[in-house]
């Protein structure tokens, strides 16, 4: 980890991620503390979407200014106009593609590093925090997204992005170093250590040495990621329990011709956060509606369109991931959801979500043997596994790892925030 300027008063972990950020703040002991994100009718929460909308505005002046939103209220201010706003995600994913430097934005022409500090001095806005007044330490990955990618000039462009934003005095950390800091403090010798972060959108599989006479020293030895982690376990609740209540078996006819399938892309967006609220547009509206005057069950389409209408996305993924949750402690739930004419009380064994979620469990252990091979390490050269995030806790996730690791060796940390609290931590460091 390298440092530039000098330390301030106020320190900062941040985990700017590819779906979610989340900033810790650590007080004068020392204790980190997760910043809370409030957007206007949104529940506060400790991670703000990655997301950022870009529109004009008239000002009093009468001059056109370019205005921005973040996490949730980019989605609102989309949807208030989507033919004159852009909405832009998944911003991370390019910082080590060279192809992509610069777009053009309502007539703007933005570099990469200019989208991502109007995103972060929003966030910092946000929270009522100036980045020129912090010194925050900013996690990178081991290697960037993408095929071919540079990770040295990735990590500048990030460097560009905060300096952009505002923030003068930054640390860069990988991630998983971070992920496993309050574990690798625990060290007494050196250790090869695996560390599974499990995040919103993605799950990252890191093998690093660590050397605790070396602070803020870990060397990379393997590495390996998959696309899917805590939202897609709850697009496999979504897509069992909620889909078809919500009309996904339903056929239609088109001028009385043989039935149809409805839509399917309908309910591949039901059980993807931002695609659910990018469905309540007007014309989606009427092709629900159009399709259900057809439909052999049109009651259950029309709740569909009520859920999207009435904006129910962020309270059907809370009942979804308290199930989830729930079925971490025990062998069965009851998955409950209500809102107009959708009434929804079902039961769901442990047994039967592990079998839904079985082709992504394949997919976490082919990622973890690739990182062994890449390491070119057996798995008995693992002498500490560290896992990470809310997917980590659920119990078939676990076991793949004391399969293959041994129980004794396995450790979990924070749900949603141990990546920034691991950077705030090691900023507090000498």
């Amino acid at each position: 980890m390298s440092s530039i300027g000098s330390p301030q008063s106020i320190r900062l972990g941040i985990d700017f991620g590819t779906t979610n950020t989340v900033v810790v703040l650590l007080d004068e002991n020392g204790h980190p503390h997760p910043a809370r994100f409030s957007f206007p009718h949104h529940e506060a929460t400790e991670t703000c979407r990655s997301l950022l909308c870009l529109w004009h505005e008239e000002t009093q002046a009468g001059r056109i200014s370019l205005c921005e939103a973040i996490g949730a209220a980019a989605i609102d201010a989309y949807l208030e106009d989507p033919a004159e706003s852009r909405l832009i995600m998944s911003m991370k994913s390019y910082l080590a593609q060279a192809s992509f430097r610069q777009t053009r934005l309502l007539g703007h022409v933005m570099t990469l590093e200019m989208m991502i500090a109007r995103f972060l001095g929003c966030l910092m806005r946000t929270i009522g925090i100036d980045p020129a007044t912090v010194t925050a330490t900013v996690g990178r990955p081991v290697h960037f997204a993408g095929d071919g990618v540079d990770d040295a000039f990735g990590e500048q462009r990030l460097r560009d992005s905060f300096r952009a934003a505002g923030f003068h005095h930054i640390d860069v950390a990988l991630e998983p170093e971070a992920a496993g800091w309050r574990f690798a403090r625990r060290l007494g010798t050196p250790a090869t250590v695996l560390v599974g972060d499990f995040g919103g959108g993605t799950s990252d599989f890191s093998i690093l040495r660590f050397d605790p006479d070396t602070p803020h020293r870990a060397t990379p030895l393997g590495y390996s990621g998959v696309g899917i982690a805590g939202d897609q376990f709850d697009y496999r609740i979504i897509d069992n329990v909620i889909a078809p209540e919500l009309g996904r078996h339903t056929t239609y006819r088109v001028m009385g011709g043989a039935p149809l399938p409805v839509p399917a892309e309908w309910y591949a967006s039901l059980g993807r956060w931002h695609r659910l609220a990018l469905m309540r547009t007007p014309q989606t509206l009427r092709d629900i509606s159009e399709v259900a005057r057809t439909a052999s069950e049109p009651d259950r389409l029309l709740a569909l369109r009520n859920l999207i209408d009435d904006q129910q996305g962020q309270a059907l993924y809370r009942a979804v991931g308290a199930a989830k949750r729930e079925l971490s402690q025990a062998d069965r739930t009851i998955l409950t959801y209500d809102h107009r004419d959708i009434h929804i009380n079902r039961t769901i064994t442990r047994t039967e979500f592990e079998n839904w979620i079985a082709p992504d469990l394949h997919r976490f252990d082919a990622a973890v043997e690739n990182a062994l091979e890449r390491a070119a390490l057996p798995a008995s050269a693992i002498d500490r596994v560290f896992l990470t995030g809310g997917t980590s806790f659920v119990p078939a996730v676990r076991d793949l790892f004391t399969r293959r690791f041994g129980a004794e060796r396995v450790d979990t940390g924070g749900e949603f925030v141990s990546v920034a609290e691991g950077l705030a931590l090691m900023n507090a460091q000498p």
